[in-house]
């Protein structure tokens, strides 16, 4: 019976989601959904609310949700880096791209890949980005099917079909409303996540106890980091770099981008730098739910041996919430994470399809008519969420995390021809390309080395050792190729009288 309410509740909360978001081909009405800046920008019209909601649900998914407190869960102190993470990313958001929003907007730019075109005149470095933004993106939008896929499981719910249904509707409100759809829903979905952690952290620890109970049943290795041994860096070089790289990152992959450039002007931008981090403090409060699991032994108790069989850490936090709550209210909190799942995907969906149309398909196969190119922008998207769907059916989940971990290493490679970009010319586009080259190719390499299932490398400098992440290190030598090979290319072939941006677009 239990299942059965908590499962009425949660379809009731999705079926309105998936209402609004046919609602939304009207909500702010005013430009043709024919346009692609219209469909896949929301016409740049979005103000502080809409794109504090929208940035957020982008940046904070269903994933998050149930993979930072899983890695408290199983590890420990280290899932803990998503707070300075989260505490990085947004110096970064108020001081870069205000700035690439206003040349954005002059040049019509709607992507990051276009912006590198306009910058350098290369489009073989506008594609290897744009191809880096959506391969990197796929696994990303798998991983959102996990998370749903997780709390439907937990429902109890068998087979595919509720997943595969769901996703048919994204799709179809994906095509009719464009970026209007994810974010009329993030409005929901925020609202909705933001009522189950606090809940969450108010009767659960009133339920064992307080934290101090909670926090003495944590065994001791998982409250603090390992002090690293002499000679090494140890576990908080690792830990620093996780948290600076993935900070470098973040902002980089198409759907951030395409939630910032959808914004009203630079001024939005820079208010939601100062206001976003209201998200920072309700993750920190999750992160504690990895804990709470742990204190609750919810591992231990033969209701929930299956789903940890089958989902393993992930599954702590929707054990933890079937254990505390009462049925109604998991119907709640689990359709909070799918719809959490929902918007992200609709996004990269959308973002994706922006980089397929305007850097791929437009420079190297064909130049459609302004209807021709949202139509092809919708196609693509539609390809995208179906992709994913059939990635995650057919591939066991934890091809999808190795994906994802490669992906986050990849998106960083495009960090100096993107961000950096945005405040010099010294860069020559060439050199940038050899940046990138090196900088896959040394990631890609390090992570096989790990055979996939680890983000952290030991490098040995001078007889120290220092553990890094990957994508933090392999970026570096990226940006030291470009620095060290643009004087040589420039001698070549200077490319900086192709740049169609000038001094003012920036101010």
């Amino acid at each position: 019976m239990q299942n059965a309410t908590a499962s009425i509740v949660f379809f009731a909360l999705v079926a309105a989601v998936l209402v609004l978001g046919f609602a939304a081909s009207r909500w702010q009405a005013g430009g043709n959904l024919g346009h692609i800046e219209e469909w896949g920008l929301g016409g740049r019209r979005f103000g502080t609310w809409v794109s504090w909601f929208l940035i957020g649900g982008d940046a904070y998914t269903a994933y998050t949700f149930i993979a930072i407190p899983a890695l408290m869960f199983g590890a420990g102190a280290v899932g803990f880096f998503a707070m300075p993470y989260t505490v990085l990313i947004y110096p970064i958001l108020y001081v870069v791209f205000p700035r690439l929003w206003r040349v954005a907007k002059i040049r019509g730019y709607i992507t990051g890949p276009e912006f590198v075109r306009g910058r350098y005149g290369n489009r073989w470095l506008a594609l290897a980005i744009g191809l880096t933004g959506i391969v990197a993106t796929m696994p990303y939008i798998a991983l959102q099917l996990v998370g749903m896929q997780t709390v439907i499981g937990a429902l109890g719910l068998p087979g595919h079909l509720p997943l595969i249904a769901a996703f048919a509707v994204l799709a179809a409100f994906t095509w009719t409303a464009g970026l209007r759809a994810p974010a009329m829903i993030s409005i929901v979905k925020d609202l909705l996540i933001y009522l189950t952690v606090i809940a969450a952290v108010i009767v659960i620890p009133a339920e064992l106890g307080g934290f101090s109970a909670i926090f003495a049943k944590v065994p001791a290795q998982k409250l603090l980091l390992a002090a690293p041994p002499p000679g090494s860096g140890g576990a908080y070089t690792g830990y620093a770099t996780l948290a600076l790289g993935s900070a470098m990152a973040l902002f980089l992959y198409p759907h951030t981008m395409t939630g910032i450039l959808s914004a009203a002007g630079p001024r939005v931008i820079k208010r939601n730098a100062v206001l976003l981090p209201a998200y920072s403090l309700l993750l920190g409060l999750l992160a504690t739910m990895g804990f709470m699991a742990i204190a609750a032994g919810v591992k231990a108790m033969p209701q929930f041996a299956g789903g940890f069989a089958k989902y393993g850490a992930s599954f702590a936090v929707p054990a933890l919430l079937l254990n505390a709550f009462p049925a109604w209210f998991v119907g709640v909190a689990f359709g909070a994470i799918a719809i959490g799942a929902l918007v992200p995907a609709a996004i990269m969906a959308i973002a994706s399809a922006n980089i397929f149309t305007r850097d791929i398909w437009t420079q190297f196969v064909h130049a459609p008519s302004q209807q021709g190119e949202t139509l092809v922008a919708k196609l693509f998207a539609i390809v995208t969420v179906v992709g994913a769907l059939a990635f995650i059916l057919a591939i066991p989940a934890t091809y999808a995390v190795q994906l994802q971990l490669l992906g986050g290493m990849w998106i960083i490679q495009t960090f100096p021809a993107i961000v950096l970009s945005v405040f010099t010319r010294f860069f020559n586009g060439w050199a940038l390309l050899a940046g990138w080259v090196a900088g896959i190719a040394s990631a890609t390499w390090l992570a096989a080395a790990n055979h996939f299932t680890g983000s952290i490398w030991a490098f040995h400098v001078l007889g120290f050792t220092l553990p890094s992440y990957i994508a933090f290190a392999t970026v570096l030598l990226n940006i030291v190729v470009a620095v060290v090979l643009s004087p040589a290319f420039h001698a070549i072939a200077d490319d900086r009288a192709r740049d169609e941006t000038t001094a003012l677009d920036y101010l």
